[in-house]
């Protein structure tokens, strides 16, 4: 079976187009790698292109586009609702076929160590690719934000990086890498512009506070709305339907409804085809994975 791995590198822009497009470019004459999706959001000010290959390939092809973003993107000037700690603020590889996580990991600590020697970027390592209990988590990495990390790591040593020195790139800042399962990118905006009933609801449907299993969610405004922004680490524990579902409940109890909802990047079909068998009982769907699919056509 041909190995095949996923990377979804998130980088601080989602303003400029012509910057997010030639980070996306850096891909362009590797052999073995496909882009297969880029999302950006003007609001997060973040953006994310998802590419699939070979594993050495993929590797190449992150690094290039590090090195883009490392060259055209000033963590000094950028802002934005989305937390982050650097230009390239993570990296995560996903199994897809033929590999395993464990692989994935060395892939990750090929990427960092590389980073770090050639672009003298810090690196942390974050979910199975983590050194430390407390780097498990991207949020606990991310803790204080590219500006509380930019005092803490020359000071605090449990700020200390993986990889790389004590002190931020001076315009890209840190970076984090990792491997880990598929993750779904699931946005629920809200019929109100309180971005207080946002932030409350998240604390109601996430799991370290005692919410929905394999849920993290955090409360923005996003175009003048306030939106429910979740990252659902096993969709097989909460898929988008429950999530979604959960969110509505919890609006409702606040009085206020649900304007609509997004899906952001890709996800794998096994997360349609859940949603279409769990919410309305229907049978005779396959479950073939959508990044396999969409790499051949």
């Amino acid at each position: 079976m041909q190995k095949l791995v996923e990377c979804v590198p998130n980088f601080s822009e989602g303003k400029d187009l012509g910057v997010i497009n030639k980070i996306k470019d850096s891909v362009k004459g590797i052999s073995g790698v496909k882009v297969l999706d880029m999302e950006y959001d003007k609001s997060h000010n973040r953006s994310l292109i998802t590419i699939v290959g070979s594993p050495d390939a993929v590797l190449e092809a992150s690094f290039a586009m590090i090195k883009t973003a490392t060259a055209l993107i000033d963590m000094e000037k950028h802002t934005g609702e989305h937390p982050r700690i650097g230009a390239t603020d993570v990296v995560p590889f996903v199994p897809v076929s033929g590999i395993t996580l464990e692989e994935c990991v060395e892939l990750s600590e090929k990427l960092g160590q590389k980073v770090a020697d050639e672009l003298n970027i810090p690196v942390y390592l974050y979910e199975a690719s983590a050194k430390r209990k407390d780097r498990v988590n991207l949020a606990e990495v991310r803790k204080g934000e590219y500006e509380g990390l930019k005092k803490e790591i020359k000071t605090n040593s449990e700020r200390k990086p993986d990889f790389g020195p004590s002190e931020l790139h001076k315009t890209a800042g840190a970076i984090v890498i990792g491997a880990r399962k598929y993750l779904v990118a699931f946005n629920v905006n809200l019929d109100t512009k309180d971005i207080e009933i946002a932030k409350k609801i998240a604390g109601k449907v996430r799991e370290k506070d005692g919410g929905l299993p394999g849920v993290k969610a955090l409360g923005f405004s996003v175009d003048g709305m306030a939106q429910v922004s979740m990252n659902l680490v096993d969709y097989e524990k909460t898929n988008i339907d429950k999530a979604f579902q959960a969110v509505e409940k919890e609006a409702k109890i606040l009085g206020v409804g649900v304007k609509n909802s997004e899906i952001y990047g890709m996800i794998p079909m096994e997360a349609l085809v859940k949603t279409v068998k769990d919410t309305i009982k229907a049978d005779g769907f396959s479950s073939s994975q959508v990044l396999e699919k969409k790499l051949y056509e």
